[in-house]
């Protein structure tokens, strides 16, 4: 779910502008997990642009403030979201830690890393969502540990069906500051892709395991 449709747009415009969010339909990229896609996401990149990240800073900590009310502490996912979930609890006066794929093997064996309390109130930042398994991986962590998670937020999700899935069947709220529909839209209004190109970037998001390009 989108905060609202003003974020949506404008963040995919800024996404768009320093090619965090790359579209090629014409020339599919290769994820790792072999999947053909015609796009290619990385929003660490916004962290080498001071106006756009402090743009992401402001408007994510606003919404979680709006959305959530009290927090106790910002927790980012690693790594990914490690840079601006410190920028969102910067922003709003709260502690962080960030959460590992999985305990270390060596020293104290963390996975969460920084001080958390048991019963604390939580959000956590994601920079992406695909299908949401290592997001979530984060929560049951963080759950495990005690903390009271009251939702997620995320700069960008694919908006795949498995994902709404995963989150609804882990009972966790996902907020996200743009999405693909969006994307698309922001994408075909600024004539970053023709409408032709919009119909083969449609098609992947419906499909984008069994699509094999254009």
């Amino acid at each position: 779910m989108i905060f609202n449709k003003e974020t949506a747009k404008k963040t995919a415009e800024v996404l768009l502008q320093v090619n965090a969010i790359k579209l090629q339909p014409n020339n599919p990229f290769t994820w790792a997990s072999g999947w053909k896609s015609p796009i290619y996401c990385d929003n660490r990149i916004v962290l080498s642009f001071p106006p756009i990240r402090n743009y992401i800073r402001s408007t994510m900590a606003k919404h979680i403030q709006a959305h959530y009310g009290t927090i106790d502490v910002i927790a980012g996912v690693a790594t990914g979201a490690i840079g601006i979930g410190i920028l969102v609890a910067e922003e709003l006066g709260l502690p962080f830690v960030y959460v590992r794929p999985e305990a270390k093997s060596h020293g104290r064996q963390n996975q969460i890393e920084g001080y958390l309390e048991s019963g604390q109130n939580v959000v956590v930042v994601e920079d992406l969502i695909s299908t949401g398994k290592s997001s979530l991986n984060a929560v049951r962590a963080l759950k495990e540990a005690h903390a009271n998670v009251k939702g997620m937020v995320a700069i960008f999700s694919y908006g795949f069906e498995i994902a709404k899935q995963n989150f609804d069947a882990a009972h966790v709220e996902l907020h996200t500051l743009s999405n693909y529909e969006n994307l698309l839209e922001q994408a075909l209004d600024t004539k970053y892709i023709t409408s032709d190109e919009q119909d083969i970037l449609a098609q992947w998001n419906a499909n984008p395991s069994e699509w094999n390009g254009f």
